[in-house]
């Protein structure tokens, strides 16, 4: 369970990839990921420009939420879109380290992301 003061961060997964995380227990990530070499995060102030931007039109997504507190050092926070501050791990992602996933569907404006989130 999450405490207080827990940072959570996002990763927005293809129904594909999560299925494969699921069934090998780790990933280094999508395509992207692999040729940047690290695993691409959002915040939740982030993540919605996140799936407009790289998952527009897409449906059938999974959006992950992570505990950044427990990624370790291999997480880094570099600029990037906009100069804003996102959150990079330079490492494979482990599934026992996912606190919540959670269907990411297309609405008729958008993906529609779960309640409490922008």
């Amino acid at each position: 369970m999450a405490h207080v003061g827990t940072m959570l961060i996002y990763k927005i997964f293809r129904r594909s990839e999560w299925d494969e995380f699921r069934a090998t227990g780790q990933t280094a990530g999508a395509p992207v990921d692999l040729a940047d070499g690290f695993i691409h995060f959002s915040t939740a102030a982030q993540v919605a420009a996140t799936a407009a931007r790289h998952f527009a039109g897409e449906s059938d997504l999974v959006l992950v939420s992570f505990d950044a507190a427990t990624l370790g050092a291999a997480l880094k926070w570099e600029p990037a879109r906009g100069g804003q501050l996102f959150p990079h791990l330079y490492r494979s992602l482990r599934l026992a380290e996912v606190v919540r996933d959670t269907s990411l569907p297309l609405g008729a404006s958008g993906h529609i992301f779960p309640e409490g989130m922008p």
